[in-house]
């Protein structure tokens, strides 16, 4: 057997990459985005040894929607990619250039075995070409078939060195080879069909039978007339340790899928669920499809499901004749290698075996797939096409008048194929190109035309989007899928009495409940989001709210097992605050799934709503446990413990908030709770580097910029302060509080009574009951020296608070001030006051001021308007409230939509209470207030 040499490798290669350059730039399509981006099993936080419990999807293999396909070494390599560089599309379709020109030398190498050094090259140059290959080599999934192909045709070499120089059995190689089927099958299903090519490998050429020779000895042995040859002893061990180990490899595949195939719908496969005779006429029309696929790639299709090819379903079909002049054409093909033991005949029985056998199990003949043609399962066997021709090449070659001719035509060929190879990739650039292209090729299909509105959908280009959907529905009326999108779109673009009636559409063309027969049998799981979808739409109406609870009951009374009836209905009835019946809900769907992050979420949300920041906490844990970056939880429990009031929780929280920020670097609440935990701990450079970053993330960031100003006045750095709160009014110029502090410090540090005054009086024409605001006022008064003007003020400002005994007692003080002064026979408006009572009742401004400004603050952090509310200090959070929302699980092709656990509207509620050491400040501020009236009082008595 000739190797291998370096040359044709770099020249294989060379080709591969020349074809295939341009797949690099190409993104996750199609399938793609389910088995890489939707993917949990890629990600480092899922561990190992789920890649062996999930289907290639990653879906549980327990689950029914479980597609059953199980190929954990082809996720290992995916995860692999993930690993190096996550979800760049670059370096997985690198990978799968590099595995297909692998594939090319190994099929050279097994191209020796039957063919001269130039024909098996032409073979290998034409497999390298082959424009049927894009689909596997640049659609990233199609890595299952490059993967399996290089361990089965490892595994067919491992084989061919089983036999000795002696004829003696080589047992090594057998062991070889029976572990790399076990790899190619761990890869992809089909990989296990090179046993068979092994069977007829070791019978008609490994030791040379013909069909004849190979009846005659049989029934010779039946006969008893002769015992089995020793040679023929030695086959029949190898083929029954062959078969021995692939019984055990489909075994172990049945208890894998637990004895349950997929379950597929008519729109899938529609010949599946034909009567006879259309079901087998149909079947046996794909192959000739499939013959002419590889013989004129001129058109090709990514998706050949629903409608594509219409069902045969007569016999006086015209389409019967290519179904039978495939048969004869093969049938004389295997006569012809069967019967005869020439180089030629083994040849052709070995490209025979790699046509036919690696496509069984997609052929549909034995059992029903979950498509209709899919061209990357023409891989493997397009080795086999690629043999024949590289075969009839040399056949003709050899004949000098053709000579000239078969080079001249195998080099158009093998130039063809490489153009429209690379033509062909680009219509794998993006999920658009390629299903429009695909649309080109075939109009009957309904999946394309939802698919290429998906496509524009992604976009946000809902109104164009809308036509495909709505002709999906034109070309396949009873399509499900394609009325549940319409909806959608409809509901995208505002219109929700048209989306409501695609929906009822939709959920019309359910079959039916049949008493004792299992629903999930008869139709999609995704279907059934129909239920979900609608109840969605129509929850937005509160008086319809009951509407949408039965029909979240009626989609789990369809099936039990529905996780995301369960998560939907939980968000609902915390939006109705039955809390209890939600918390069962969710508890209810973690007995279907508990390695599920989002579930454990949401629950942690209603447990929130319930006032048990306890269980939330536990359960937000839970959630980081199984994804340690989930960035709902992350945030909203460091929240919780940042509310808490708890020093012991605040380090945990900060690091929390940190991981938050590096998941969210764009998010300025993030920063901003940092900044709000640094000012609880009296770190106050670290606090105001975070309220920076918040402020430049999201300019007029309101209770951003109110806490920095704040931060600067008890620093005392008062001036720096004001460019702050001139900002805060500039965004929001109603932003009460903020007038409040920058009247105290005009009035107390910049001197400027008229600027403070004009703070004071838009509060109030704000808002004119507003009584701090109404004080400060009158403080700004008693500065001026108008002393009637005071008093008036301060009889109002008690009149709105006739309980403040600070503001009655200021009135009295006031009084007493006028009484000295007419008594002395002063003005009391003149601007002639004694200079020590001026200076006390300014001293005592900002006293008061802040006086005012923390009662006022302490009962909104008492009742909880201002989330954690303002502290001793005026510390404010929560007009900027970051809500807390449920995590809902993603849904590809019709889906769910993205609802939320709580309306967006929906503030979150917090944690209320303040810790003892903010209650201890609060009181040697007010004793140090307290201690200042009362030496004013003594000035004020004394004049």
């Amino acid at each position: 057997m000739a190797v291998v040499s370096w040359k044709e490798i770099l020249l294989l290669s060379g080709l591969v990459v020349g074809c295939y350059w341009n797949s690099l730039s190409c993104g996750f399509v199609f399938d793609d985005v389910s088995a890489i981006l939707d993917n949990k099993d890629l990600r480092p936080s899922t561990p190992i040894h789920n890649l062996f419990l999930n289907d290639f999807w990653g879906t549980p293999m327990a689950e029914e929607r479980s597609h059953k396909s199980y190929r954990p070494l082809t996720v290992l390599t995916f995860r692999l990619n993930y690993l190096f560089s996550e979800l760049s599309a670059a370096s997985y379709h690198l990978l799968n250039v590099i595995l297909h020109a692998v594939v090319c030398v190994l099929f050279l190498r097994v191209c020796r075995l039957f063919l001269d050094k130039t024909s098996s090259l032409v073979a290998a140059l034409l497999f390298a070409v082959h424009p049927i290959h894009t689909e596997a080599v640049t659609g990233v999934v199609g890595r299952a078939e490059l993967l399996s192909s290089i361990f089965l045709l490892a595994a067919f070499l491992a084989y061919t060195k089983s036999t000795g120089p002696d004829h003696s059995i080589v047992w090594p190689p057998i062991a070889l080879t029976v572990v790399l089927v076990a790899a190619a099958t761990l890869c992809k299903e089909q990989g296990i069909t090179v046993v068979g090519v092994c069977c007829v490998y070791e019978i008609f050429i490994a030791q040379g039978f013909t069909l004849p020779m190979l009846v005659d000895t049989i029934w010779q042995v039946l006969q008893g007339k002769d015992g089995f040859p020793y040679a023929v002893l030695q086959t029949l061990l190898k083929l029954i340790v062959l078969v021995i180990s692939t019984l055990l490899l489909v075994i172990i595949r049945v208890q894998v899928i637990q004895s349950q195939l997929p379950v597929f719908t008519r729109f899938d496969n529609p010949a599946a669920v034909s009567t006879t005779p259309t079901r087998q006429l149909t079947f046996n029309y794909l192959l000739p499809v499939n013959a002419w696929l590889l013989l004129n790639p001129s058109e090709l299709c990514c998706d050949w499901t629903m409608g594509t090819i219409p069902l045969v379903e007569s016999l006086v079909d015209l389409r019967n004749l290519a179904t039978l002049v495939f048969y004869i054409f093969l049938g004389l093909l295997a006569y012809h290698s069967l019967r005869y033991r020439h180089g030629s005949a083994k040849t052709v029985i070995m490209a025979l075996s790699l046509i036919v056998l690696p496509f069984i199990p997609a052929s549909n003949l034995f059992f029903p797939v979950g498509f209709v043609v899919a061209e990357r399962v023409l891989y493997v066997p397009s080795m086999g096409f690629c043999v024949l021709v590289a075969h009839g090449f040399k056949m003709i070659s050899h004949k000098g008048q053709l000579k000239k001719i078969s080079w001249l035509m195998i080099g158009l060929l093998l130039t063809t194929y490489t153009v429209k190879t690379f033509h062909r990739n680009w219509d794998w650039e993006s999920e658009y190109t390629l299903f429009t292209s695909a649309l080109k090729v075939n109009k009957n299909n309904a999946k394309l035309w939802n698919n290429v509105g998906h496509a524009l959908e992604n976009q946000n280009n809902y109104a164009k989007a809308l036509r495909y959907f709505l002709q999906a529905t034109r070309v396949q009326p009873d399509d499900i899928g394609a009325h549940m999108n319409v909806g959608r779109t409809y509901k995208n673009l505002n219109k929700s009495k048209e989306a409501e009636e695609a929906y009822l559409v939709a959920k019309s063309l359910m079959p039916q409940v049949i008493p004792g027969k299992k629903y999930a049998t008869r139709v999609a799981p995704n279907h059934l989001n129909v239920y979900i979808n609608l109840a969605n739409l129509i929850r937005a109406n509160d008086s319809r709210l009951e509407e949408a609870d039965q029909l979240y009951r009626q989609a789990i009374s369809m099936r039990p097992d529905f996780k995301q009836a369960y998560i939907s209905r939980g968000e609902l009835l915390l939006k109705m605050n039955k809390l209890t019946e939600a918390r069962d809900a969710y508890l209810r769907a973690l007995e279907l799934d508990r390695t599920n992050a989002d579930l454990w979420y949401n629950l942690a949300i209603v447990y929130i709503e319930m006032k048990d920041p306890s269980e939330a906490l536990k359960n937000f844990n839970h959630a980081l446990e199984l994804n340690p970056r989930h960035k709902l939880a992350l945030f909203n429990s460091a929240l919780l413990m940042q509310e808490s009031g708890e020093p012991k929780f605040w380090p945990e929280a900060n690091r929390r908030f940190l991981t938050y920020v590096e998941e969210e670097p764009d998010d300025a609440n993030g920063y901003f709770n940092l900044g709000m935990l640094a000012m609880d701990a009296n770190e106050n450079a670290a606090a105001e580097r975070w309220m920076r970053k918040a402020i430049g993330l999201q300019a007029g960031f309101r209770s951003a910029l109110f806490n920095l100003a704040l931060l600067y006045s008890q620093s005392k750095r008062e001036v720096d302060a004001l460019p702050v709160l001139d900002e805060l009014l500039h965004h929001h110029p109603e932003h009460i509080k903020g007038l409040i502090l920058k009247g105290d410090i005009l009035m107390n540090h910049k001197k400027d009574t008229r600027g403070a005054k004009a703070c004071f009086e838009r509060i109030l024409r704000m808002d004119p009951t507003n009584v701090q605001g109404k004080h400060n006022l009158c403080v700004v008064y008693f500065e001026e020296r108008d002393l009637p003007r005071a008093e008036r003020c301060l009889e109002e400002t008690l009149d709105l608070a006739p309980n403040e005994e600070y503001v009655r007692r200021h009135l009295s003080i006031v009084r007493s001030k006028m009484a000295a002064m007419s008594a002395a026979g002063r003005p009391l408006s003149s601007a002639t006051t004694e200079g020590a009572t001026t200076e006390g009742v300014a001293a005592s401004s900002k006293e008061e001021v802040l006086q005012s400004v923390k009662e006022g603050t302490e009962e909104a952090a008492a009742g909880g308007e201002e989330g954690r509310g303002v502290d001793a200090v005026g510390k404010e959070v929560g007009d900027e409230k970051n809500e807390r929302k449920s995590s809902t699980e993603s849904v590809r092709g019709v889906g769910v939509d993205q609802s939320k656990s709580l309306d967006n509207s929906q503030s979150d509620k917090r944690t209320k209470g303040k810790s003892t050491k903010d209650i201890k400040d609060i009181e040697k501020k007010r004793a140090a207030a307290l201690k200042r009236l009362e030496e004013i009082e003594r000035i004020l008595s004394g004049d």
